[in-house]
């Protein structure tokens, strides 16, 4: 495998981080280039702290393939999951970002505020664990969590999970990490729309605004990767 895809993935977390998506906890997969059964993430470390030699492979179960005695994610289920039942989707990033979380909370639906969070306009489920699983640590930590979460997700391309954060996913690494970083954004202009707004109605994109828009950001979002991925090099050297 090409070293620079894993100088990439290690950077998209440490980009994450940067962008306030990830802090303490949460990660970022892709899924192998070359064997579409495997995917790759970095072992149970900070997201700013990850290097290379930090990504372990595993197989869509999550099992470790080269783990060398590292350590893995309790939640490593989410990304396999969601790879088994959506072939389409290259990348995943779990996060807690703060002004996402209450979105999973309230019966007010996450829409998409401006073009870069363009996705959101397809429509953003919520997957409550308690509703399958009875009371539990809110960690989805096992294959059969796994499983209810990416069946909750269906055919979208973010998910909220209640009291806990939400899964963006993507057709390439880059595009998953912008929208994970773009879901956080709009959630916090959503926030602000709603406090100003005093109830009158959004003007918010609608689904066939957002398809359009979306297309564009897969391509021009680049720009953003680029000054992001810049931005790791010149501070790690990678």
């Amino acid at each position: 495998m090409a070293a620079e895809l894993l100088r990439d993935l290690a950077a998209a977390s440490r980009i994450l981080a940067a962008q306030g998506v990830v802090d303490g906890f949460g990660h970022v997969s892709m899924r192998h280039p070359s064997a579409p059964d495997r995917y790759l993430m970095a072992r149970s470390i900070a997201p700013a702290l990850v290097t290379p030699g930090d990504i372990i492979e595993y197989d869509l179960d999550s099992t470790p393939c080269n783990a060398n005695g590292r350590g893995s994610f309790l939640e490593r289920f989410i990304h396999g999951e969601i790879y088994k039942a959506r072939p389409d989707i290259m990348s995943v990033v779990h996060s807690h970002s703060p002004s996402v979380i209450p979105f999973g909370l309230v019966p007010v639906p996450m829409r998409a505020m401006f073009h870069n969070a363009a996705f959101i306009a397809a429509g953003v489920p919520v997957f409550d664990i308690r509703e399958n699983f009875g009371a539990t640590d809110m960690l989805v930590s096992d294959g059969v969590k796994g499983v209810a979460l990416a069946r909750g997700m269906g055919r979208k391309d973010i998910v909220l999970m209640r009291a806990h954060g939400s899964v963006a996913c993507g057709p390439t690494l880059q595009t998953a990490v912008f929208r994970a970083v773009y879901t956080e954004v709009n959630a916090r202009i959503q926030h602000w729309t709603l406090a100003l707004g005093g109830g009158a109605r959004i003007a918010a994109l609608d689904e066939e605004e957002g398809r359009l828009a979306d297309l564009i950001n897969q391509t021009a979002g680049m720009r953003a990767w680029e000054l992001w991925r810049s931005q790791v090099r010149s501070q790690v050297g990678w």
